[in-house]
C-alpha cells in the first residue's frame, strides 16, 4: 500500500489543484493507494474540499482531525502514528506539503529508490536536477543555511536537503522509529520537526537517498505559516541537543 500524507492547516486554496496532480500519479502506480489528510484545526473548508475532490477523482481518503491548531510537529506526529498503526513493513508513506509546492510526479522515482534498498527517500532541492522557483532570497538562504549546519553538526549520509518534508518512508522504518524513540520520536512543534524526523530515523540507522525536486513556491496557495525567527532558534536548539546526545553516547561507548 502507498499512503500519501498531507498535513494541512487552512489549505482550501491549494488542496484542489494538488489533488488533481496527485490523482493521475496514483492511478499510474500498481497496488492500493490512498491519501491521508491530517487536518490541524483548519477553520476554512480544507476538509470538505478534500472529501469532495477525493470522491470526484476516485481517491481513497483517510482523515485524522485535530480540533484545534497544534502546529506542524503535532500534525506529523499524528500522521506517523496513524501510519505505524495501519502500514505493513513493506508499505510506503509519502509525506508532502499541502500547499501545492511539491510535485507529485516525483513519487514514482521515490518508490524506485526505496526498491533499490533505501529506507527513506528525500525529494531534494539540492540533488542534481533540483531547484527552487519563486522563493525569496532570504528564504533560500535560510533553507540552505539550515541544511549546511545540520550536515556539519548532525550529518546524515545520503542527505543534502534536511528541511524539505517531501519524503518517502518504508513502514518498517516508521515502526522502528517508534520502537526506538516512543513518544519522543517527534518532539519539535513547528517546521523543524521535519529535520528532527530525518535525523532520528537516520540514526536508527536507516539508509537515506534522494531524488531531485523542483520546488514550485510560485504555485503556493495561501500565505506562508512559517515563523522564520522561531524556526532558526529551534534549529540551533535541536543541533545543540543532538550534539549533547551524541557526546553522551560516545562517552558511554568509551567507558
Amino acid at each position: 500500500m502507498l499512503v500519501v500524507m498531507l498535513p494541512a492547516y487552512n489549505e482550501s486554496e491549494a488542496v484542489t489543484p494538488l489533488l488533481a496532480r496527485i490523482a493521475p500519479v496514483l492511478e499510474s502506480l500498481p497496488g492500493e493507494s490512498q491519501v491521508l489528510l491530517v487536518d490541524d484545526g483548519s477553520v476554512d473548508d480544507t476538509i470538505a474540499i478534500t472529501r469532495r475532490e477525493c470522491e470526484r477523482l476516485g481517491i481513497s481518503l483517510s482523515l485524522v482531525e485535530h480540533g484545534v491548531n497544534r502546529g506542524l510537529g503535532e500534525a506529523l506526529k499524528s500522521g506517523f502514528t496513524w501510519a505505524r498503526d495501519h502500514l505493513a513493513a513493506d508499505d510506503v508513506l509519502v509525506v508532502m506539503d499541502t500547499d501545492n509546492t511539491h510535485d507529485p510526479a516525483a513519487i514514482p522515482s521515490m518508490l524506485d529508490r526505496l526498491a533499490e534498498g533505501h529506507d527513506i527517500v528525500i525529494a531534494s532541492r539540492y540533488a542534481p536536477g533540483g531547484e527552487e522557483v519563486g522563493l525569496s532570497a532570504f528564504r533560500t538562504l535560510t533553507s540552505r543555511g539550515a541544511s549546511l549546519m545540520l550536515s556539519i553538526f548532525l550529518p546524515v549520509k545520503g542527505a543534502r536537503d534536511y528541511s524539505c518534508g517531501y519524503r518517502a518512508y518504508t513502514g518498517e522504518t516508521i515502526a522502528r522509529a517508534f520502537a526506538t524513540y516512543g513518544d519522543d520520536f517527534i518532539t519539535e512543534p513547528g517546521f523543524v520537526s521535519s529535520a528532527e524526523i530525518l535525523i532520528k530515523c537516520a540514526y536508527l540507522p536507516a539508509r537515506v537517498g534522494e531524488v531531485p525536486l523542483v520546488l514550485r513556491y510560485d504555485l503556493k496557495g495561501g500565505a506562508s505559516k512559517m515563523n522564520i525567527t522561531d524556526t532558526i532558534r529551534r534549529y540551533i536548539a535541536m543541533i545543540a541537543a543532538g550534539r549533547r546526545a551524541i557526546n553522551r553516547q560516545r562517552k558511554g561507548v568509551a567507558a
